[in-house]
């Protein structure tokens, strides 16, 4: 914990708290799950030659092939005894589930909500250029729909260590420098527990999302990647106000506006995941609510300090919030896998379908197809290769072309 006691675990986009060193890791427990001894792995006479290609595949298919196998068997399983379970179970939301939805209704949102523009879709982009005089970090944000693009917005932070406002001595802001470098991490190299870093390249983009889908989209129903109250806005990203202006934020985005739909990249409820990997496709299943998930985060025991006067706030929102964003999980097709979706509790059904219909465009993913080109104009317009060529520029205009470059950035 830093000095201001915010969490500096990882959180999942399922709002599960995370970190390598919560559980250390026994023998037993590698054993269990690799079918091996640590000592065996460890030992290089049990390794292979990297050109022992035929016993390679040959491994790989005998365990691909009993893994899925054992899949099947529990997706079963969970059809049967499981499905009927979330519907009666305590503390089941409302609308707790498994539907399933046709053809004709996924037309239906084809021609009369998606092609003609009625869902937008927002995804950010962060580049960031750091080096021993100044950390370069670049947001942007794109909106689009079926329409064609629908905005793009972008903001830079220029951090130095320390600037020009001051008349002290050069050896007394040589010394400031010194020490304020000596907390930082490497050079290029990101760290958690730099929290001026933290912030630009999760809070503010998280931030910058919603307030696009909120304030620029004039689209009945909006999309969004992740979480409708991701990590980064329930702990401010270590900043209090931050905290403060996402829980407005993300008050308008549940309370008010209501039709949206989040579908995040990769959770890591696998539990969840599990029980969705029994759906067939066109089914889906509502699950639970986002209650407990903002709950965990209010009740670390983490907000203290300066933060103790913002968690009642964080409490009361997720008591009158999370029980208004259902989860839920759907299979668009045979091909793609499940996927995990957070709605409003009063248009679930649409928000479903919507994302489904959406995701069976392309049927390998089965993913949105709409938040992929939210995400490709944003690599092309805000991407790496564009911001590292502005700034190379910028540094041979200064004089220096490779002087503060890291090994890595000059590797090929």
């Amino acid at each position: 914990m830093d000095e201001t006691g915010v969490i500096e675990d990882a959180m999942n986009d399922d709002g599960r708290i995370t970190s390598p060193l919560n559980k250390a890791l026994g023998t037993d427990d590698y054993e269990l799950a690799t079918g091996e001894r640590l000592s065996t792995t460890l030992d290089l006479n049990t390794w292979h030659p990297g050109v022992d290609l035929g016993e390679m595949y040959a491994r790989i298919e005998q365990e691909v092939a009993e893994a899925i196998h054992k899949e099947n068997m529990y997706q079963k399983e969970i059809r049967e005894k499981i499905f009927p379970y979330l519907r009666t179970r305590e503390g089941a939301p409302v609308g707790a589930g498994v539907y399933k939805t046709d053809v004709s209704k996924l037309i239906k949102i084809h021609t009369q909500i998606l092609f003609n523009g009625g869902v937008e879709a927002c995804d950010g982009t962060v580049a960031s250029h750091d080096t021993l005089p100044i950390t370069i970090t670049q947001i942007g944000v794109c909106l689009v729909s079926y329409r064609g693009d629908q905005g793009s917005w972008v903001h830079r932070i220029f951090r130095r260590d320390l600037r020009n406002e001051t008349s002290r001595s050069p050896i007394d802001e040589t010394m400031e420098i010194l020490e304020r470098r000596s907390s930082r991490t490497a050079v290029g190299v990101d760290s958690p527990h730099d929290q001026i870093s933290t912030l630009a390249r999760r809070g503010i983009m998280a931030y910058a999302e919603r307030a696009v889908l909120l304030e620029k989209s004039d689209a009945i129903w909006r999309m969004g990647h992740g979480s409708p109250a991701p990590y980064e806005l329930l702990t401010g990203s270590g900043m209090p106000e931050l905290l403060r202006s996402g829980m407005v934020l993300m008050r308008r985005l549940i309370e008010d506006h209501k039709r949206f739909i989040f579908i995040p990249s990769a959770p890591k409820a696998r539990e969840l995941l599990t029980i969705g990997s029994a759906l067939l496709p066109l089914e889906y299943a509502i699950v639970d609510t986002l209650q407990k998930r903002i709950d965990i985060v209010a009740d670390s025991g983490h907000y203290r300090g300066e933060w103790a006067s913002e968690l009642p706030n964080l409490k009361a929102f997720a008591k009158e919030c999370g029980p208004q964003v259902v989860i839920g999980l759907f299979r668009a097709s045979d091909l793609g896998p499940v996927q995990m979706f957070y709605a409003h509790k009063d248009y679930f059904h649409e928000a479903a379908i919507i994302a489904m219909a959406d995701s069976i465009l392309q049927e390998h993913r089965g993913f949105p197809m709409l938040i992929d080109l939210a995400h490709q104009l944003c690599s092309a317009t805000f991407g790496t290769d564009v911001f590292s060529a502005s700034t190379q520029l910028a540094y041979a205009s200064a004089g220096a072309p490779y002087r503060y470059m890291t090994e890595r950035s000059t590797r090929r």
